[in-house]
């Protein structure tokens, strides 16, 4: 029997995401900070993919949103501690939605070649620039001692508390890019990637789409942004470096941006042989770059690429065929 997308999706959300929940049960406290990252950069990554993959936009300014939504959510918390911990989030959801649609309104008016990326990548870098000269934002210092907040009656100070908090709305979030991705809205978003002037003459406003679709993911991308600060204690602006920009791209190129999952899997990945060479001082952009050439020139659909190709030969080559020639029986009869 054959299972609908919807169904599919989730038998494979809601293990992974018990899993991880299940996480503090059998690892140690560093273990479970490192699976809160990765499980914030899988919704960094995803929302990348959203633009890249969906509506054919290649970003290179997704550390503006999570960094936009670090900051609102840390000032919130050090300035306003009484307001809730949700609304602070729907704050840099909000935030991070304003931003990429301001910047699209200017980079969208040259989505062809490399343009696009160019521009984001400018407004980024001037986003960075802002945040590490303005004393508001604590400078080159940043934001320290962010606290983790209470949600009603829960401390999320408590345990593990903020990691579960952590993990469940990264699953929603994820939830949200699949449901855009696969709704009427995604559908029209990749009519818009594969042939701009027949979806316009088709009656899809292709700059709004476009706008609509940097929005979304910029919000999405503000809102991991915004978990990240209370996980830290810290927020600096290094998170709105450039070097940060590139890390979505690399998930979701080592993953496969064919693929809705493939920027978890190269989160998991680059998480993993990040943590299997801390100990080497410097190699982090040796790392990322090894990885990302490593993808070009070797695996260019990514490991579920390669996997789904390795997946389809084999079953193409199916069981070992049967001999034509008939046995024979007793007396020389077949």
């Amino acid at each position: 029997m054959t299972l609908s997308p919807p169904i599919r999706f989730l038998l494979v959300l809601v293990p992974l995401t018990g899993a991880v929940l299940l996480l503090p049960l059998v690892a140690n406290r560093g273990l479970v900070f490192l699976a809160g990252v990765v499980a914030i950069n899988v919704v960094l990554g995803l929302s990348f993919n959203l633009l890249f993959s969906t509506a054919g936009l290649l970003s290179f300014g997704q550390a503006t949103f999570s960094a936009a939504g670090a900051y609102a959510v840390a000032l919130l918390l050090l300035r306003v501690p009484e307001l809730p911990f949700v609304v602070a989030l729907a704050v840099a959801a909000a935030v991070g939605a304003t931003i990429a649609t301001l910047i699209g309104l200017v980079a969208l008016r040259r989505t062809e070649g490399v343009y696009f990326a160019v521009l984001t990548l400018a407004f980024a870098e001037l986003v960075h620039v802002v945040i590490a000269k303005t004393s508001f934002f604590g400078r080159n210092d940043g934001l320290a001692g962010i606290p983790r907040p209470r949600l009603g009656p829960i401390d999320l100070a408590q345990g593990h508390a903020y990691y579960v908090f952590v993990v469940l709305v990264t699953a929603l979030l994820i939830a949200c890019l699949w449901w855009v991705t696969h709704s009427r809205l995604g559908r029209s978003f990749r009519a818009v990637r594969l042939d701009p002037m027949r979806a316009a003459f088709l009656g899809i406003d292709v700059r709004r789409r476009r706008l609509e679709a940097f929005a979304i993911s910029g919000a999405c991308a503000a809102t991991a942004g915004g978990l990240m600060g209370p996980l830290t204690s810290i927020v600096s602006p290094d998170l709105a470096h450039w070097a940060e920009s590139t890390k979505p791209i690399l998930f979701t190129l080592l993953g496969g941006a064919g693929h809705f999952w493939g920027p978890l899997v190269g989160a998991i990945v680059f998480s993993g042989v990040e943590y299997g060479t801390r100990s080497l001082a410097g190699a982090s952009d040796l790392i990322t770059g090894g990885l990302l050439l490593a993808v070009v020139l070797a695996i260019p659909g990514g490991l579920l690429g390669l996997a789904a190709l390795v997946v389809g030969r084999l079953r193409r080559k199916g069981p070992p065929e049967k001999s034509a020639v008939q046995p024979v029986a007793e007396g020389g009869r077949p």
